[in-house]
């Protein structure tokens, strides 16, 4: 498992090196998942090689709006966050909690399936919505069995964000576009030259042991200030950001504002912002059987609290039942009383939730006009 380890020197390898990274992962038993080019979106997949990286591919997006385009370099990891995140891997949106047979025999799901995931290209906002799980699902009071064994398993191969798209808000949220730590290796991008090289950080024993069997050399200091200052820049060319002020209070503030009803009329309620938000993790479960009762399962999959009987209660119907209430319950719970549970944020400001919203909502937006009228 990932985590911070002692301070190693800064790295340096070229493109082999990353082909032999991925080598170096699948060798050692890992189900390597990072970045891919796929009906015409940069999705996250398992990769045979690092010939499956989107090299040379970026995205263009907008509220409500996402498109790949063709770069003018071979840059591997020059694009900002796509529908997916890391989520699904360790959280799965559908999962067996159980089977068993009518005459009592019951059929458990075995630890010896849980996957050795490497994930490669993890940003900043990612890794810390990754964070962010481990702080809910791992919490050592009632942690959930299976995202603990899937995280314990994970090794994690961080990317610093040198170039962020127009949704990215990462910088106002504290979560990039440098990455945190929880990572074993982290990798900046540098494009100078015929072909694309990387910086490489070593953040745990492990991701050294890794290193150690990729061809690199130490990265001298005009190198190193050279990516530092990239990632740096980077922080300035964000293409949103949330106000600054405490968001959870100014959310307190405003809970009875008719801006929640003029949002409502443009949400449809379909939920697409939940789904696509690396750290929104409400699940239900459901038990179905076969036709002739011998055998019954009880699954559980994502859920979303703008479903309309998300807050059911039996015999009373459900609680939230406009759209004003069930997207003020989303964005409070998310920038507010997220704090309260869990002491952090529930937002890491990857843009995913605008980018993917039918009708272009977009949550800085709202936030900035909420504390501009004030």
């Amino acid at each position: 498992m990932s985590g911070d380890g002692e301070h190693h020197q800064a790295a340096w390898f070229d493109t082999a090196g990353l082909h032999r990274l991925v080598e170096v992962l699948i060798e050692r038993g890992y189900r390597v998942v990072g970045p891919t080019l796929r009906d015409n979106a940069i999705v996250l997949a398992e990769l045979e090689s690092a010939d499956d990286l989107p090299r040379g591919w970026g995205v263009d997006v907008a509220p409500g709006q996402y498109r790949v385009r063709r770069r003018d370099d071979d840059a591997a990891f020059g694009h900002s966050a796509g529908p997916q995140s890391w989520k699904q891997f360790l959280h799965p949106p559908r999962q067996r909690m159980w089977a068993g047979t009518r005459d009592g025999a019951a059929e458990p799901e075995s630890d010896e399936a849980v996957p050795r995931y490497a994930f490669l290209g993890v940003r900043g906002c990612d890794l810390a919505a990754i964070a962010t799980l481990d702080g809910v699902l791992g919490r050592p009071d009632y942690p959930d069995g299976s995202f603990v064994g899937r995280r314990r398993r994970a090794f994690i191969v961080a990317v610093n964000c040198t170039e962020p798209g127009g949704l990215c808000f990462c910088a106002s949220m504290g979560t990039g576009p440098a990455a945190g730590p929880g990572y074993d290796l982290a990798l900046t991008e540098r494009l100078a030259g015929q072909a694309p090289s990387y910086l490489v950080d070593v953040g745990s024993p492990e991701g050294a042991d890794v290193l150690a069997s990729v061809s690199h050399r130490d990265a001298d200091d005009d190198e190193i200030a050279s990516a530092r200052d990239d990632v740096e820049a980077a922080s300035h060319r964000m293409g949103r950001q949330m106000p600054d002020t405490d968001l959870r209070e100014l959310l307190i503030r405003n809970r009875e504002s008719p801006q929640w009803d003029e949002v409502a009329s443009r949400c449809l309620t379909c939920g697409n912002c939940t789904m696509v938000c690396p750290t929104c993790f409400c699940t239900t479960t459901e038990d179905v059987s076969d036709l002739t009762g011998e055998h019954a399962e009880r699954w559980r999959h994502w859920s979303s609290c703008f479903e309309f009987d998300f807050t059911y209660v039996h015999g009373g119907g459900s609680v939230r039942q406009s759209g004003a209430s069930r997207y003020r319950h989303w964005l409070t719970h998310k920038l507010g009383t997220w704090h309260d549970q869990f002491g952090m944020s529930g937002c890491v400001g990857c843009g995913r939730c605008i980018a993917w919203c039918p009708t272009g909502i977009d949550i800085t937006a709202e936030m900035n006009r909420m504390a501009g009228d004030e």
